[in-house]
């Protein structure tokens, strides 16, 4: 008797969230728009430890980079959701690709400009007419920063490496601070050597990495959107709830994709996710889009001309992060 009540318990505090009996799993593609790294654990966690089955979702995590575009993977069907900055979206968008944000993860802008105190860099204004790295697909935010605080550098561009920086051929480095700021300082400079301006203080909050999909797709059937952007959260909420567990997942990918990274860089990356994410402060919930912040990029795109057109907020946005 005390069996029966115990199964009966089970499957009715199971229901709610578990696909019914013989109800096939929705097969869905996903692929972030980069290589395997911490700063997509919450995906990998939620495939690893069954997540998105419990939500009907039979996933396939596609290995992201320079070949796999995003927007390329989405209009061309090779995939049904995907990771991408807020800013490239809006622009994606307004080019004519039907993008739909369903859930913003970063809450906070993980790019900065760090620069050594030794060169006398310890303000914005310490920084006119000082050579500044910038990555030749990622230059609207410090552009930004230089226009607000009356700023006039010197560009230099930038490559994949800090590698410029280290050796002093500019003054100032682009870097995410989840992932450059981290390799300075493997390099053997101390925090306390370096000055870092995070454009989020200044006012330019450029909140990154989104889960996006086609309008279509969303149409078609917004439930599996919703069970998509639930359990990829909970997988999230996994991750740093568990982080060295988190980590030996997301070394299973990383090792699968011979990517050259060790342990020590990807638990930095996955600390420094958690502040972007749930950033002390910030009352936005996970998943959520601030407008402010949305409003903020718009606005800098179309002064920086990128766009001529911005997209309607209630359309570009749709919140499937609800709990209703």
């Amino acid at each position: 008797m005390i069996v029966r009540i115990i199964l009966i318990f089970f499957i009715l505090s199971h229901a709610l969230t578990f696909p019914a009996w013989g109800e096939q799993l929705k097969k869905v593609v996903f692929v972030p728009q980069w290589f395997p790294q911490a700063q997509f654990a919450g995906y990998y966690v939620a495939k690893e430890k069954g997540i998105y089955k419990k939500y009907g979702i039979d996933i396939t995590i596609l290995r992201g980079g320079p070949d796999y575009i995003p927007s390329v993977m989405l209009t061309r069907g090779k995939a049904d959701f995907t990771t991408m900055f807020l800013s490239t979206a809006i622009q994606k968008r307004t080019m004519g690709i039907r993008l739909v944000n369903i859930a913003q993860i970063t809450q906070r802008s993980g790019f900065i400009l760090v620069a050594k105190k030794a060169s006398g860099i310890l303000t914005p204004k310490d920084l006119d007419g000082k050579k500044v790295g910038l990555w030749s697909d990622n230059q609207l935010q410090p552009l930004a920063f230089f226009r607000k605080c009356g700023i006039k550098m010197r560009t230099v561009p930038q490559s994949a490496t800090v590698n410029l920086f280290l050796r002093d051929g500019v003054d100032v480095a682009s870097a995410m601070w989840y992932n450059e700021y981290h390799v300075i300082l493997n390099a053997g400079i101390d925090e306390d050597e370096l000055t870092t301006f995070f454009f989020d203080t200044y006012g330019l909050n450029f909140p990154e990495d989104g889960i996006y999909c086609l309008e279509e797709t969303l149409k078609k059937n917004r439930q599996l959107c919703r069970n998509f952007v639930k359990a990829s959260i909970e997988g999230w909420q996994y991750a740093f709830e568990h982080p060295e567990e988190a980590l030996d997942i997301v070394m299973k990918y990383i090792s699968e994709a011979n990517i050259g990274t060790n342990r020590v860089h990807q638990k930095w990356m996955l600390n420094r996710m958690r502040g972007l994410i749930l950033p002390a402060g910030k009352d936005t919930s996970m998943g959520t889009l601030n407008k402010e912040d949305y409003n903020t990029v718009v606005r800098e795109l179309m002064f920086g001309g990128i766009i001529k057109k911005i997209p309607p907020f209630g359309e570009f946005y749709v919140n499937c992060a609800r709990k209703k």
